[in-house]
């Protein structure tokens, strides 16, 4: 039977080929929104908003994210397509190369910087485990281990992957794991003294809003390149939602407790070390080999990407971006590049609010009504205000957040270009 990666991202997935139900997306989103850069982004969080104000913010921000990534799931299991040859509906055939190329730099930079984290992480319990001079302590040897593991994922595919390894027993690996760390928490904390305490005011609400808001919207990008494979719409976006939803709420306010009550010292890794203490290390060593799941996901869409743009199979593709990604973690330090990668990222929010809105409202959920077109000016002026009016606040009012924003003005824009356009063809005839 062929995998899914062997199916092409330019044509609809048969009726036959959707397969995945509710369960099988809760369990791959569930999965997805927990990983150590989840705990780690909730400990960004802690010392300016305090734990009553950081879980409000990750909250706040989760709930909305996993609206709009449910939505833009849904537009994978209606059009069957991947996820950059279902912008080609919305931006033109040549319209959908730039968000194609944009988004294969950044998956094969987070690609890397998942196998990083995996990495230090790794260090961090073998040091425990071995001591200092251990042949297991060696930063080589993981990040070599980690790349060859989430590369051999991708080229297994999306179907292998959920349905022989996470539904079976992978998700319940990790609720236990995520069970055991909060059991601890309530057994060694002082969780009442924690809410009381309030955080230094470093951080803005805002910005903790789209921190939070970030980590569901930076899967919009790739998550119909997994959709496509779903049986029905409303048990495509429920059991997105609500993975991603508790997974990430789950994992990233452990984040915030955990620094708040045992790694609140200014300590390099100070999170790492709280957590490796917690269970004799095995909760976090469960969620270490989940973020090889992250790294899947990241090398699987960036071989779909590349094939909209180069007529080569998914599976070797994703062989050479593995390669790629893993020799960026061995050489390239990240610090610089990372920045890079938030700021092409920025782009994305205002590109799907677009999409949304030309989905939904202008053709109703129908592909068939989408104009064939090279270029559609009108969607792409619409995404290029977005990602202007995101730089602007975030540079200018980053108080008031930049994220939700620049989304809804690309989508509001992009039904005023349409209606402008309705307007000018009624008087034309």
């Amino acid at each position: 039977m062929n995998t899914p990666s062997s199916y092409s991202p330019h044509v609809p997935v048969s009726t036959a080929q959707r397969v995945f139900g509710a369960r099988d997306m809760f369990s791959l989103w569930f999965s997805l929104g927990i990983g150590l850069m989840v705990l780690q982004l909730g400990a960004l969080l802690a010392p300016g908003l305090g734990l009553s104000g950081a879980l409000l913010a990750i909250a706040c921000g989760t709930a909305v994210g996993v609206l709009l990534l449910g939505a833009v799931a849904v537009i994978g299991s209606d059009t069957g397509l991947s996820s950059m040859a279902a912008l080609k509906l919305s931006l033109g055939s040549k319209g959908a190369v730039v968000p194609a190329v944009l988004n294969l730099l950044q998956l094969v930079g987070w690609g890397a910087f998942e196998i990083i984290v995996m990495r230090d992480a790794a260090s961090v319990l073998a040091v425990r485990a071995f001591g200092e001079g251990s042949l297991w302590n060696s930063p080589g040897l993981w990040t070599l281990l980690f790349g060859a593991l989430a590369t051999l994922l991708a080229v297994a595919g999306p179907l292998t992957f959920v349905r022989r390894i996470l539904r079976k027993w992978g998700i319940w690996l990790l609720l236990g794991a995520c069970l055991w760390l909060t059991w601890n928490l309530f057994d060694k904390a002082d969780l009442a003294v924690l809410w009381a305490r309030r955080g230094d005011g470093s951080m803005p609400f805002a910005l903790g809003f789209d921190i939070a808001i970030a980590m569901p919207l930076s899967w919009l990008p790739l998550i119909a390149d997994y959709s496509r494979f779903g049986k029905a719409a409303g048990r495509v976006f429920g059991g997105t939602a609500l993975g991603f939803f508790v997974g990430n709420f789950w994992l990233m306010s452990l984040g915030v407790a955990y620094t708040l009550a045992f790694a609140d010292n200014g300590e390099v890794n100070a999170l790492l070390l709280a957590l490796a203490g917690a269970g004799l290390g095995i909760p976090l060593l469960l969620i270490l080999l989940d973020e090889s799941e992250n790294a899947f996901a990241d090398i699987h869409s960036a071989a779909v990407s590349v094939g909209i743009l180069l007529p080569f199979k998914v599976e070797l593709l994703a062989l050479a971006i593995g390669a790629l990604c893993t020799l960026i973690a061995w050489f390239a330090p990240l610090a610089e590049y990372q920045n890079f990668l938030l700021l092409i990222g920025s782009v994305f929010a205002p590109l799907f609010g677009v999409v949304l809105v030309d989905h939904f409202i202008l053709r109703r959920r129908r592909a068939e009504l989408a104009p064939r077109l090279a270029l559609r000016w009108d969607t792409l002026l619409a995404w290029a205000c977005g990602a202007s009016i995101y730089h602007v606040l975030a540079n200018f009012w980053p108080d008031i957040g930049a994220t939700l924003p620049a989304l809804l003005l690309a989508g509001g824009l992009q039904l005023l270009f349409a209606a402008f356009s309705r307007r000018q063809e009624s008087i034309a005839v």
